[in-house]
């Protein structure tokens, strides 16, 4: 039996909150639309939801507790809707509050900076209680960015004395020779993606100042190589792509009063054909280590467009049914005699 259409009603006190939780141009109630199915609209001074009865239920959530978010001075945009519904969906005990309102920091331009999806608070939880957390995931998961605003977050509390951001140069192999410059020029290229993160996290001429007073320093993997790093906050991003050797250099350079985390997707790794990846092996070796945490985020975690999250699914349906593939043809090749006729009668 199909369910009943229900309807219901958010009255607001504030016109001005109304229209901050609706969005420009209502843009964040159209995309509730989208994601729940509810016909959302605005009659005066209320939000009203009209749809099956648990759609209408979870939009009427989102709307109530994004109106007390922002009522407290956070943002809640078009892009925070459909990651959210998933974590009310997953967890109807859990309010929007508690999804959003676990702020890092708050960029210049006045953005939150705050763990998204279940699997992203677990993430920040495990930093904050570990010295070495490792945030492994596909693209667009936030691990890296997250890492990064932790860090910053510790560096301006003067937590640390100073934020270390490194990651392999593999990529570049030995056409690195090619490049113009110096070699700091030269690896310059596969730091840039660092380097715009600080810049959303601070003001431009801070980061510049803090760089020059070597409180901040972005450098290549193997730039670490002999130090010894107190009183940090160090971040080893693309892990993927540092080797064995490389992974315990890294590992081993922790000094006092440091935290690090290392983040990668191990299933996009440029080191050569036949090479190991020091962040697979270092999941294996260090598993029950106690003190070291390892964080898996999923598709789940995905908060860029939505289309990220899609081609993540395609391309990890894909890369298992060639894994299943590769698996029968293996068996096979084992054990290439089919199976031989039935026995006639004796």
């Amino acid at each position: 039996m199909e369910e009943s259409s229900v309807s219901r009603s958010l009255h607001f006190d504030s016109t001005d909150l109304l229209l901050k939780v609706a969005g420009p141009h209502s843009a964040v109630l159209r995309e509730l639309e989208i994601h729940t199915d509810v016909r959302v609209s605005l009659r005066g001074s209320e939000v009203h939801f009209s749809g099956q009865r648990d759609a209408v239920e979870l939009a009427y959530r989102f709307v109530s507790d994004a109106a007390q978010l922002i009522d407290e001075g956070l943002e809640v945009r078009v892009a925070d809707v459909a990651h959210s519904l998933r974590g009310l969906r997953e967890d109807p005990k859990r309010s929007l509050v508690e999804l959003l309102d676990q702020v890092i920091l708050v960029t210049p331009r006045r953005k939150p900076i705050a763990p998204k999806t279940p699997g992203q608070r677990q993430y920040i939880a495990a930093i904050r209680k570990h010295d070495l957390t490792f945030g492994i995931g596909p693209a667009g998961t936030g691990k890296t960015y997250l890492a990064m605003a932790m860090a910053t977050a510790a560096l301006v509390q003067r937590r640390v004395k100073r934020i270390i951001l490194t990651r392999p140069a593999v990529e570049a192999g030995e056409r690195l020779g090619f490049l113009p410059g110096d070699l700091a020029e030269k690896v310059n290229p596969y730091l840039r993606p660092l380097y715009d993160a600080l810049n959303d996290m601070l003001d431009f001429e801070k980061v510049q100042q803090m760089r020059s007073q070597n409180q901040i320093e972005v450098a290549p993997l193997a730039f670490m190589r002999g130090r010894t790093l107190n009183d940090a906050y160090v971040i080893l991003d693309e892990a993927q792509n540092a080797t064995t050797e490389q992974m315990k250099m890294f590992l081993t350079r922790l000094g006092y009063g440091s935290k690090a985390v290392v983040t990668g997707d191990v299933t996009q790794t440029d080191l050569p054909r036949g090479a190991r990846s020091g962040l697979s092996q270092a999941e294996f070796i260090l598993r029950d280590v106690k003190g070291i945490a390892f964080c898996r985020l999923t598709d789940v975690d995905v908060v860029r467009h939505p289309l990220v999250q899609r081609i993540v699914v395609a391309y990890d349906k894909h890369e298992q049914a060639q894994l299943l593939e590769r698996e029968a043809k293996e068996a096979l090749q084992a054990d290439p005699s089919p199976p031989g006729p039935a026995a006639e009668g004796t």
